[in-house]
C-alpha cells in the first residue's frame, strides 16, 4: 500500500468509494450518490484552498482517501479543520484509515491548525475507536440529527487539539 497525494485521475476511485459508503453505511449522512462532478468540484475546492486530499492505493487501485476543509466558514473558526476518510468496503479493518491519518493531521500542524473535528455517526465504533487511538477526545452528542435507512442516528463529534497556530 501506497499513500500520496490525490490527483484528479484518483477522483473516480474516490466517487467510487463515497457513493458504496452513503450506500451502504452511515458514515455519511447523504441518501443519493453523488455525480463524478459533484466529486470534481470537491476536489477542485479542496486544492484551490490548498487543503490535502491524500489516497491509498494498492495494485487494485484507491483503496481508501482522506482530506480535511474548514470547519465552518466564518473567520474565528480558521484554525479548526473537519476532516473525512474513507476506506473501501473489501480493505476496512487494515489500518488504511490510521494510516491515512497518520499522514493527514501532521499536515493540518504544517498549515498551522489548531484543531481537528470528526463529527462520526455514534453506532460506527470502529471509527470511534481508531479516533480514540489517535488522540481524539468526545466533545459533543448530537441525539437523532440525522435519519437514514428508516432510523434516527446520532452524531458524536470528537476533536484533538493539535497546538499552537
Amino acid at each position: 500500500m501506497q499513500i500520496r497525494p490525490a490527483s484528479e485521475m484518483d477522483v473516480p476511485g474516490i466517487l467510487d468509494i463515497y457513493n458504496d459508503v452513503i450506500a451502504t453505511t452511515t458514515a455519511v449522512y447523504a441518501e443519493q450518490p453523488v455525480t463524478l462532478n459533484d466529486r470534481l468540484s470537491w476536489f477542485r475546492a479542496r486544492r484551490a484552498h490548498d487543503f490535502p486530499v491524500l489516497v491509498a492505493e494498492d495494485e487494485t487501485g484507491v483503496i481508501g482517501f482522506a482530506s480535511f476543509g474548514d470547519f465552518r466558514a466564518a473567520p474565528c473558526y480558521r484554525y479548526t479543520v473537519e476532516h473525512t476518510v474513507h476506506v473501501r468496503a473489501d480493505r476496512r479493518r487494515r489500518g488504511i484509515a490510521r494510516a491515512l491519518l497518520d499522514d493527514l493531521i501532521p499536515k493540518a500542524t504544517a498549515m498551522g491548525k489548531h484543531v481537528v473535528i470528526a463529527g462520526i455517526d455514534a453506532s460506527n465504533h470502529a471509527s470511534l475507536e481508531l479516533h480514540r487511538g489517535l488522540g481524539f477526545e468526545p466533545a459533543a452528542h448530537f441525539r437523532q440529527v440525522g435519519r437514514k435507512f428508516d432510523r434516527w442516528l446520532d452524531l458524536v463529534f470528537m476533536q484533538r487539539i493539535l497546538g499552537q497556530p
